[in-house]
């Protein structure tokens, strides 16, 4: 399989590491020029059709991994679905788009690959609408595309951007206090960086129905109380976790735009956030890596000093 991977954050560098790991030919595009080992480097603004399409001349597979600012949802990702859209209507290749549970907004828990989208928010009906676009692409025949939705991901790579990661994982490791958005001690989907991977590279073989979600099967649903316990006792350390006071958080986000925004999908941590990922298991044979190994591989990242 020759793939277009485009972004190289957490998600892109790991679905792409996924890539090469079977043999494939992987290019990553960026705005940047982001280089990736084992990689093809490709420099490129991904809402640029004209210059997306080249990219992708000869290439089976397009992956969307790349993810605007959270506060320019609305305004950035609107051209580049459109851009892939024209890009894979001109080469035939077909799309796997990264996407989360953000549509689905407070729906019944656990939320299926069949649950109603009713956002909750902006950012949700984005999502929808992104998803909208390739679907109905797909159903008039003009190229194949596939949702990967993952809940909240976690492990190497994942940075302060991430509610399990740097800025969970760094102060407890160092016996002091995790800061967190919404209240801690509710159970929470989290999904490890390497089956989001496999998720994707499964999902761009799959021999039957597209036009359709995949949800990614999450490595726990603890809560990140029970998390912060685990680390403690696991590891050998006394940190703690605490919910930012919600003032604090409407506070801040008077002048952050894009805590003014997590701010807005904090609902996902105001009750039980749980995905159901049966279809997936079933479908694409992916199982979720143990918790105990991918909980250790995500702390001796940390320890590591690389997230720094």
């Amino acid at each position: 399989m020759s793939v277009l991977v485009i972004g190289a954050g957490a998600v892109g560098s790991t679905v792409t590491k996924a890539f090469l790991g079977r043999g494939d030919d992987v290019a990553v595009a960026t705005r940047s020029g982001t280089s990736l080992p084992g990689a093809r480097t490709v420099q490129l603004d991904a809402a640029n059709a004209t210059a997306l399409a080249h990219a992708a001349d000869g290439r089976s597979t397009i992956v969307v991994c790349t993810n605007p600012p959270y506060n320019t949802w609305r305004r950035d990702w609107p051209p580049i679905v459109d851009a892939v859209i024209r890009a894979a209507r001109t080469t035939g290749a077909d799309v796997v788009m990264i996407g989360n549970l953000y549509s689905y907004g407070r729906a019944t828990m656990p939320m299926r690959e069949s649950s109603p989208e009713q956002p909750a928010e902006s950012k949700g009906e984005v999502r929808r609408d992104l998803w909208a676009s390739l679907r109905e692409a797909t159903r008039r025949g003009d190229l194949r595309a596939v949702e990967v939705r993952a809940s909240d991901y976690f492990g190497p790579g994942a940075s302060d951007d991430a509610h399990l990661g740097t800025r969970f994982f760094a102060p407890l490791l160092a016996g002091k206090r995790s800061w967190a958005v919404g209240n801690p001690a509710l159970p929470h989907s989290w999904a490890y960086l390497p089956d989001i991977a496999s998720t994707v590279v499964a999902a761009s073989s799959y021999p039957g129905e597209w036009g359709r979600a995949w949800h990614v099967p999450a490595a726990t649903d603890l809560s990140r109380t029970d998390i912060c316990h685990i680390v403690n006792e696991r590891y050998g350390v006394r940190g703690s976790i605490s919910g930012i006071p919600p003032l604090v958080m409407s506070g801040v986000g008077v002048f952050n735009p894009v805590l003014r925004e997590v701010s807005k999908s904090s609902y996902q941590f105001l009750a039980p956030f749980l995905s159901d990922a049966t279809e997936t298991k079933r479908e694409l044979h992916v199982r979720a890596t143990p918790w105990d190994q991918a909980l250790d591989a995500t702390v001796a990242y940390y320890r590591s000093g690389r997230s720094a």
